[in-house]
């Protein structure tokens, strides 16, 4: 069941067209992974969601019903640019926007209790935004975003400024708002952390979507029939054991024996492959490669500049 949808948004600036025709569907308890090099449009459809800015045609829904502009409590909005007071206290900061998202004082201070106990930031509450790291002021921010508890998440670069530790803390709580109901759409450059964390992912390039869907999906659409061997033996027989179906792309040595990448050009099963194989060697590992969705990013925007020209 779709949590929120955006149908047709479309948004041009002075000489710059931002968004053509952009259609997302986001299920609900799901991670959304919004991905695009910069300049593509991702952080106008944010801003559009988000109601700081209106599309030129288009439309938006929450629930199956379009979206208005008193849902803006319903939505939490982490953007890369964080948008503290640096020189207002941190404890009266998050309360203030505890407050603006519409939680009485005492249920906003037993939710940051528990947010800043978790975090093991209760020393923080007095000093000043100024006096943190980009890192702290992050945590803040995520706190910030999440306290009143909205339906629909929205994570800008969440995790830039965060060192591994910090960035794998957050990581494990956004997973675990997935798991507690949340949906997250989650706009990031780190390819790694789409694949850790994202459920479905739209790429949009040039203002437009050209790549969408469920992640596994799209990495076994984007697979070359390639497979990765292990073997021990003569590895001067593999040229002639295999027949013109196949070709021998890389072939090494290790203290274990041989590795192969061999490149099917023809739709044989992987068992055809290994039949193939078996007699002649001892088989230490076998598997298809398939690509990574930084690869798969590098290869659609590239063959979208090269398109344009």
């Amino acid at each position: 069941m779709e949590l929120f949808s955006a149908k047709n948004i479309s948004k041009s600036f002075i000489n710059h067209q931002a968004l053509s025709d952009v259609n997302i569907a986001v299920p609900e308890n799901s991670i959304y992974g919004l991905l695009g090099p910069n300049g593509a449009g991702k952080t106008t459809l944010i801003r559009i969601i988000n109601q700081i800015t209106a599309p030129d045609s288009g439309e938006l829904f929450l629930r199956g019903r379009r979206l208005r502009q008193n849902d803006v409590h319903l939505i939490g909005y982490m953007p890369e640019e964080r948008g503290l007071y640096k020189k207002m206290k941190v404890g009266e900061q998050v309360l203030y926007f505890g407050r603006l998202k519409g939680l009485d004082k005492k249920t906003a201070l037993k939710k940051l209790k528990y947010w800043f106990t978790k975090f093991e930031i209760q020393s923080w509450w007095d000093k000043k935004v100024e006096e943190l790291s980009k890192g702290m002021q992050q945590k803040i921010q995520f706190i910030i975003t999440i306290l009143h508890e909205p339906e629909l998440l929205i994570f800008d670069e969440p995790f830039s400024g965060f060192d591994p530790v910090n960035a794998s803390l957050l990581k494990n709580e956004i997973n675990g708002l997935r798991d507690r109901g949340s949906t997250i759409i989650f706009s990031t450059h780190d390819m790694s952390s789409v694949e850790e964390l994202c459920d479905h992912i739209t790429l949009i390039d040039n203002s437009k979507v050209v790549l969408d869907g469920e992640i596994n999906r799209i990495r076994q659409r984007f697979k070359l029939d390639i497979f990765r061997v292990g073997f021990r033996g003569d590895a001067e027989k593999l040229n002639s054991i295999l027949n013109n179906g196949y070709q021998v792309l890389d072939l090494g040595s290790t203290s274990a024996g041989h590795t192969a990448r061999i490149k099917m050009h023809r739709k044989d099963s992987d068992n055809e492959l290994l039949k193939m194989l078996l007699p002649h060697f001892q088989i230490t590992f076998f598997h298809e490669e398939v690509p990574g969705m930084n690869d798969i990013f590098i290869d659609l925007v590239g063959r979208q500049k090269t398109a344009a020209g």
